[in-house]
């Protein structure tokens, strides 16, 4: 059985219900999954995981939530060469930007994508959740 880890921050709950349905999604597939909130993940617990889902939001001009999220990921950097991920995340303005650019960074450390991400405008409609079961499906 694998272990994988959901790992998201949310700030209006879109992220959140996608980070459910990842957690969802790679459980169907088999695996013992953990959900984190980005405070209580860090780079320690990275290779305790044999996959880790990242989600997080579109902010500002398109970038990662500053705060909590993006201090987090940038600490497990050095730990995801060969790492098996997924990326998720929704946006309330731009095109998929901040996606872009994080899923190039992601490659440039030498992670390992389990399939392509998944984001969505707003709320995550039932084809979006549906996405996500299948990206944790994927994860697993």
């Amino acid at each position: 059985m694998s272990k994988a880890a959901v790992v998201y921050w949310s700030g209006t709950g879109n992220t959140e219900t996608m980070a459910a349905k990842v957690a969802e999604g790679a459980k169907e597939a088999g695996a013992e999954v953990t959900l984190f909130t980005a405070s209580e993940f860090s780079a320690d617990k990275v290779d305790q995981f044999d996959a880790i889902a990242f989600g997080c939001p579109s902010m500002g001009g398109e970038q990662l939530e500053e705060d909590e999220f993006e201090p987090m990921f940038s600490s497990c950097e050095p730990k995801l060469q060969g790492k098996k991920i997924a990326l998720f995340g929704s946006y309330g303005w731009g095109d998929g930007e901040w996606m872009r650019d994080w899923e190039e960074t992601c490659k440039k450390d030498g992670a390992v994508f389990a399939c392509d991400y998944v984001i969505c405008n707003e709320a995550p409609d039932d084809d979006a959740q549906a996405q996500c079961v299948e990206l944790g499906k994927a994860l697993a």
